[in-house]
């Protein structure tokens, strides 16, 4: 198990996208990691876009950034929700700025533009966020996944498995 040991803080609201959320915290805690689920509002039961649920374990309210490995944001709606918590753009910022693994797939780099963290960076995730991730000053590449530093990118759902693999090896090797 290549993660055993390590601390995944995993954000979700509601909208999440359902595949992005579940096949990557299963995946990582297939590797031995412990995914701990958060959001502003916990506990709370959240429904993805495609109708599946999940249950934030804690709010993002009572934990610290220091304690985690790496932050995972999925996909869906989630992000564009999530990106107007201060609590969330300082916990990401906090994540990245400790040059800890940051974790973005689809629309996840609406959070990452909010929290400020992804200007000179290449990204990429859903077409629909490419101007956005333009603007904010990231250099947009059409690749199903990839690392630039600390920032892991997924670009959608079908880059589930590639996503995964570079997301677990970064993790590995921070």
């Amino acid at each position: 198990m290549r993660l055993q040991g390590k601390q995944i803080a995993f954000l979700i609201d509601e909208g999440f996208e359902d595949l992005e959320f579940w096949v990557t915290v299963m995946r990582l805690r297939e590797e031995g990691a412990n995914v701990l689920i958060l959001s502003p509002d916990a506990p709370k039961t959240f429904h993805g876009k495609n109708g599946l649920e999940a249950k934030a374990d804690q709010s993002i309210k009572n934990v610290d950034a220091k304690q985690f490995d790496a932050v995972v944001v999925p996909g869906g709606w989630a992000p564009d929700k999530m990106r107007r918590y201060e609590i969330v753009k300082q916990f990401v910022k906090n994540i990245h700025e400790a040059h800890k693994v940051v974790g973005m797939i689809c629309h996840a780099g609406l959070v990452g533009i909010s929290a400020g963290i992804v200007k000179g960076r290449r990204a990429t995730g859903s077409e629909g966020i490419k101007d956005d991730l333009i603007n904010a000053g990231a250099n947009w590449v059409d690749e199903p996944a990839f690392q630039d530093g600390n920032l892991v990118w997924g670009r959608v759902v079908a880059d589930i498995p590639d996503f995964c693999r570079t997301l677990v090896s970064a993790i590995e090797c921070n």
